[in-house]
């Protein structure tokens, strides 16, 4: 039975103009077998969706669409040569067909002119997409995973829209917000919040402490919290410790949507695919395999950059960048008919970096805050780029002169790519000189994954990666080792070069191989860019450890490389995260300090206080906090 929002758009509409009216999430798709109405509704639609204030699709039923064969023939035949068409891409039961092209402005024409002249032929919505300059197995395997389970994704859509339209379960007895932590609070790790409305139960982020095997886990297992009763879960970015967990709801039964980015969705699935494999190669059985990772895949619906959605039926959600990492969000959620309206921020950079753009302030309505702290204690100052780029090119040159490696363990996700970009600047520059750049673990995909979305760049990496012959990450020195063959080779013979390797605190992954057999050699440089969590291998070396023992203690390393820590960080410092709830607009009445070891969060809350009269609160873990 149609809901009420589809039978109140209904009636505006001509009789038998539409022959299915269906939600993909909280867009409204309308088929239609009349191909003029289809090509030309007369601003119609236009009308509804100004009436409603809601997305509404107009697309032709696939029983009018042509078959696919003639139907690539004739876009091969509308579409320029020199746009340099890749692939097409059919979804039949959607009447859409997706066109890879070097050049999406020739493969469109001149006011969208040749896009009309492939809906009118071949009665098909057409979505153009530039093909990127390197190609991502993990884009190709999500796109499969999304074809296959076609029919599953549709009827999973439309029940999410029938939720959010249609689907009041609970007994409303009054007006309250509640937000439990169970994870992240006086820590950085295992990012977990639940937002709890009369109406919904929400998480935010999912996320591990890969660096402390005893606190790895949010707490799941709070009362307060049902993964029967879960309703949506929002993930703000794709760093392990906000989305390493989201596949283990998927294990026990969660079969609700996950909303994030696109490049979010693509980078967590392969960094939880990593870490199923890292587990297995330590010997011990996964908390989920791949086949959780997928069924995530199939749940996941993609928002943009402000765009504006309903998740819920009290609750609508704002994704806003966050300049921390690709596609990295912050989560602007509105409760109620302006019940209440909380930003979480998650991960944030208030500075505009060699790849992306700072985060924003501005937002519709704003009561309660949750921001970030990793870097918010008092002596927490990152230095300026011009002093980050000066000392990596120092260590570099001192290196290289004395026929040395140079080691820096990096997230595989942003701080890989930004130190890409750093070093190809520095090049170019000559600045330093050009030496091999050797890309180890998942860092070589999720460059791939960059090139594909180069939209979430900031504008003059945006245009290198427009411009094949200035792409940083297509540089000539750029090298990807594809083997633990290639691996020995580097370490054995390769001379002077860069080795940038995943993971970033030395907890697994090919960086801590590197490490064994480089860190005897004085000539050799290991430079740590990321955060250390406590208890990581990491944080141990910054802290001036200096023996470590492996293949449970056969092996022991005298660390005798020299050991720097540069700051090449996604992550706001002190005076960025002070300018950022200051210019906050409108400023929020709350805020509560979180993802930040104890003595950061507590200085930064009351630094806030002190300095903009705001109330304040550093929660721990399974805290609830009332917002209203």
């Amino acid at each position: 039975m149609p809901s009420e929002i589809i039978k109140e758009i209904l009636k505006d509409l001509p009789t038998n103009s539409i022959s299915d009216a269906v939600f993909e999430g909280a867009n409204i798709v309308l088929y239609t077998k009349d191909k003029e109405f289809f090509l030309d509704n007369k601003g119609i639609i236009k009308q509804i969706v100004d009436k409603i204030k809601k997305r509404i699709e107009l697309r032709p039923d696939p029983s009018i669409s042509l078959e696919q064969e003639k139907a690539e023939k004739i876009i091969k035949k509308i579409i320029p040569e020199d746009a340099k068409v890749d692939k097409i891409i059919f979804d039949p039961q959607r009447s859409m067909v997706v066109i890879e092209a070097e050049k999406p402005g020739v493969a469109i024409g001149k006011n969208g002119e040749i896009l009309q002249e492939i809906r009118e032929k071949t009665l098909m919505v057409p979505l153009i997409r530039r093909t990127p300059p390197i190609r991502s197995q993990i884009i190709e395997n999500i796109r499969e995973v999304l074809y296959q389970n076609n029919d599953y994704r549709r009827k999973f859509l439309h029940k999410t829209g029938e939720r959010i339209y249609n689907g009041w379960l609970r007994q409303k007895k009054e007006e309250w917000v509640r937000l439990t932590y169970l994870g992240s609070a006086r820590e950085v790790g295992r990012s977990c919040l639940f937002l709890q409305t009369p109406e919904s139960r929400i998480l935010l982020d999912c996320g591990i402490n890969v660096a402390d095997a005893d606190q790895m886990y949010p707490y799941l297992e709070a009362p307060e919290f049902d993964i029967k009763e879960l309703d949506a879960v929002i993930v703000s970015h794709a760093h392990i410790d906000h989305c390493g967990l989201v596949p283990y709801l998927f294990k026990f039964g969660y079969r609700g949507p996950v909303y994030c980015t696109a490049p979010t969705r693509d980078m967590m699935s392969l960094i939880q695919l990593d870490f199923v494999k890292i587990q297995r190669d330590d010997g011990k059985e996964p908390i989920y395999n791949s086949d959780e990772v997928k069924e995530m895949v199939k749940h996941t619906i993609v928002l943009d950059f402000e765009e504006v959605s309903d998740i819920t039926p009290d609750v609508r959600i704002t994704f806003y960048d966050a300049g921390h990492i690709l596609g990295a969000a912050m989560v602007h959620i509105h409760v109620g008919n302006g019940l209440h309206n909380l930003l979480y921020t998650a991960d944030i950079r208030y500075a505009k970096t060699n790849m992306l753009s700072p985060t924003v302030t501005n937002f519709p309505r704003l009561e309660t805050l949750a921001i970030e702290a990793t870097y918010g204690g008092k002596d927490n100052i990152n230095p300026n780029p011009g002093q980050e780029d000066e000392e990596l090119s120092e260590i570099i040159i001192n290196t290289v002169n004395r026929n040395g490696k140079v080691l820096m363990p990096v997230l595989g996700s942003g701080k890989a790519q930004e130190i890409i970009v750093l070093i190809e600047r520095l090049i170019r520059q000559k600045k330093m000189p050009e030496i091999p750049v050797y890309i180890d673990g998942m860092v070589w995909d999720i460059t791939a994954i960059h090139t594909a979305y180069p939209e979430y760049l900031n504008s003059s990496v945006r245009q290198q990666i427009f411009n094949k012959d200035n792409n940083p990450f297509l540089a000539d020195n750029i090298k990807r080792v594809g083997s633990g063959k290639e691996r020995q080779q580097i370490i054995d013979e390769t001379g002077a070069c860069i080795i940038l390797a995943t993971s970033g605190m030395l907890v697994g992954g090919p960086s801590v191989e590197y490490l064994r057999h480089l860190g005897d050699n004085p000539h050799n440089s290991l430079v740590l860019t990321s955060y250390q969590g406590p208890g990581s291998m990491g944080r141990r070396i910054q802290n001036g450890e200096k023996e470590f023992n492996f293949n449970g203690g056969k092996e022991v390393l005298q660390l005798k490389m020299e050991v720097s820590k540069i700051v090449i960080s996604g992550h706001s410092d002190r005076k960025e995260l002070m300018n950022f709830v200051s210019n906050c607009n409108p400023r929020p009445k709350k805020v509560l300090v979180n993802h930040g070891e104890n003595i950061r969060c507590l200085d930064l809350a009351s630094s806030i206080h002190k300095a903009l009269h705001i109330e304040t609160a550093a929660p721990r873990n399974l805290d609830t906090i009332r917002l209203k």
